[in-house]
């Protein structure tokens, strides 16, 4: 009994000697982990280039959508085997493409909310708001780091007087990076920026949760009244309040994805709905940095941070948000996109209004159906028409305005200086990083070019068998499409080929579909080229074409 009673003390000090030891290690792998997150946050706030940090925002939830999209298949579905097609249409929802391998209706309801979180993960005011968030948390470092070095005496003289003295500047390289953004106005006071930066964030979000909110109650309350659109959801088998959503997110991320197979071709008849959809489209890419300069304004007028404001809008550019922009050039986008529309508007009705692709419709219909279409051609993408029909005019009119830039502007001469000077940095490369600047050589449209002729060398088999189908138009129309993160697909026609031997079923899904992994491969980059466009406008420089 008194062996028994040591073996039990002996387990239990072995036991509790063994839970300090774990619980030592645990504590210690914790703190390492904790330091090796600290260490990573600063080198990605200080050190790494925004281009690296967007893109391994976007491949991480490209990869992160197609595990979520493969686990939620249903068991048995040929989605569990097509790995491939998977990945390919969570790149595409990421980037806000909407070129997909995959016909929608074979998604299960949980893709289509998997589908909904990349699309609003892939909207350009969503990534923006992440930009405020990083540029707040740069600046709320940069601050400790100056209350550690100047002490706090120092930050509150330096706010009283609104200027910054040499001797409380730094040498250290974190204080440089984090100044590099402050080369315009080097005196200006980081908890001012910082104070910017976290309104910012606010009215962006708000601008977030008001057309979301807003736009998923309409489209919902439409589809339930309108008796063609409830229909066309009843034979789908979908709910109003799912479409709404689905339709609310992609239309403002201006990805172009629709949760039916007919996309927006279904809804022709339903003019109302595209009304709603057609500021969600602009508010959503071209008209959101007006639209952010239009809120500053009046909010300056009534709020108290009037001093916040003020800087936001005649001195935001310093601060480094893309999105941010002075009133001259708000002015002129505005300008020029009412422009855009209008020459795509007279253009397209005057080619297609007594065309095949318009017959059945009111000329209401019309006329509603056509500048739904052209609001589309910038970069969300959505289509009431089949691409493959229209004029090759308009084709060609379509393929310019994906290749566009959301803030594309034209001015005056004599306004064009005040323009350029009004254009934020954001983060352009030429003031950050020679090294990525030496990676485009070529131009933009160069690249695209060479993209093409890639495509054409893999597809050439099927260009010679099917060449009204795999025409070079209808590659480059694809190539343009993926890089504006547009999403219009001229499609593929069993009708069009010149052998009607061997089986061919018409799919809905677009013209890339049909082409081989490689093929695709190439399109993954073009969409994640055009994503992150920006950090390659420079390219081509050193080219002299006189």
């Amino acid at each position: 009994m008194s062996n028994m009673k040591k073996l039990i003390r002996f387990c239990r000090h072995m036991g509790s000697r063994l839970c300090d030891c774990v619980r030592s290690k645990a504590a210690h792998l914790l703190r390492r982990c904790r330091d090796s997150i600290s260490s990573l946050s600063c080198f990605l706030l200080f050190h790494a280039h925004p281009f690296w940090i967007q893109l391994g925002y976007y491949l991480a939830v490209s990869l992160a959508g197609y595990l979520a999209l493969k686990a939620t298949a249903r068991d048995g579905s040929k989605l569990r085997h097509r790995d491939f097609d998977l990945f390919f249409t969570t790149v595409s929802a990421t980037t806000a493409s909407s070129m997909s391998s995959l016909e929608m209706e074979e998604l299960t309801r949980a893709q289509l909310l998997v589908t909904i979180v990349l699309m609003l993960h892939s909207g350009e005011v969503f990534t923006s708001l992440l930009e405020l968030q990083l540029l707040r948390l740069k600046l709320l470092k940069q601050s400790r780091v100056d209350d550690q070095v100047d002490g706090p005496s120092n930050i509150v003289d330096g706010m009283e007087s609104g200027t910054t003295s040499s001797e409380q500047r730094i040498d250290s390289n974190q204080h440089n990076e984090a100044n590099a953004m402050s080369v315009g106005n080097p005196n200006m006071s980081k908890k001012l920026k910082c104070s910017t930066a976290t309104c910012l964030s606010q009215i962006v979000l708000g601008y977030i949760l008001l057309f979301h909110v807003l736009g998923w109650g309409l489209i919902t309350l439409y589809v339930t009244l309108d008796q063609d659109a409830k229909q066309v959801l009843e034979e789908k088998g979908l709910r109003a309040d799912l479409f709404g959503l689905f339709t609310t997110v992609s239309t403002f991320a201006n990805c172009g994805f629709v949760p039916i197979n007919e996309g927006m071709v279904a809804f022709r008849k339903s003019p109302g709905l595209l009304l709603i959809l057609i500021p969600q489209v602009l508010a959503g890419n071209t008209m959101f940095a007006p639209s952010l300069h239009m809120a500053l304004w009046a909010l300056e007028k009534v709020s108290a941070k009037r001093k916040v404001f003020g800087y936001a809008l005649r001195s935001g550019r310093d601060l480094g948000y893309f999105h941010l922009i002075e009133s001259v050039r708000a002015r002129y986008i505005c300008l020029t996109a009412l422009g855009l529309l209008t020459i795509q508007l007279v253009l397209f009705c005057g080619l297609e209004w007594r065309s095949e692709i318009v017959s059945g419709l009111s000329p209401y219909q019309k006329l509603v159906c056509s500048l739904f279409q052209v609001v589309n051609s910038r970069h969300a993408g959505e289509s009431v028409f089949d691409i493959s029909m229209v004029s090759p005019a308009v084709l060609v009119l379509f393929l310019m305005m994906m290749y566009l830039p959301p803030y594309t502007c034209f001015a005056p001469e004599k306004y064009h200086q005040k323009v350029v000077l009004g254009r934020p940095p954001g983060n352009a490369i030429h003031h950050q990083s020679g090294i990525l600047e030496g990676c485009f050589t070529l131009s933009q449209i160069s690249y695209l070019v060479i993209c093409v002729v890639g495509i054409c060398i893999t597809e050439r088999q099927a260009m010679a068998d099917d060449p009204l189908n795999f025409s070079a138009l209808n590659i480059a129309v694809e190539v343009i499409s993926a890089y504006g993160n547009v999403g219009f697909s001229t499609g593929y026609s069993c009708k069009r080929r010149l052998e009607a031997g061997g089986y061919c079923k018409d799919a809905s899904y677009g013209f890339v579909g049909r082409w081989s992994k490689t093929g695709k491969l190439i399109i993954i980059l073009v969409m994640f080229f055009g994503k992150l466009s920006k950090f390659s406008k420079r390219g081509g420089n050193s080219w002299d074409l006189s």
